[in-house]
């Protein structure tokens, strides 16, 4: 498999952009949460939908969470969510978006609220 998943801590890892084919394959390696950063219509046409996403998540037997943000664009109150998520959903957890550096970096700024 050719996908770039980095571990940033031992129950969260980001990646680039995901597709529904690749999820049978991250349920295998134990991720129980899929996070979407990515908004929807991002990548034109090429890029899935967070709906069609989020069903190909459910039926590879993954939580599936869309937390859009706009590269550059971090919010308060998108911080606060992703810190929400990470109190409450099944760990470990994988967060996408095109490359994976907004998702790291919204993970980051999660972790500072504590």
């Amino acid at each position: 498999m050719g996908m770039q998943i980095i571990a940033l801590t031992p129950d969260f890892a980001v990646s680039p952009q995901l597709l529904p084919e690749d999820f049978a394959w991250v349920s295998a390696q134990g991720v129980k949460t899929l996070i979407n950063n990515r908004p929807d219509g991002e990548g034109g046409d090429a890029q899935p939908t967070s709906q069609t996403l989020e069903e190909a998540a459910r039926a590879a037997g993954l939580h599936y969470v869309y937390l859009p943000v706009v590269s550059g664009a971090i919010t308060p109150e998108q911080v606060q969510a992703l810190h929400n998520v990470l109190a409450a959903a099944p760990r470990p957890m994988l967060a996408f978006c095109r490359s994976g550096a907004r998702s790291a970096q919204l993970f980051g700024l999660a972790q500072q609220l504590g």
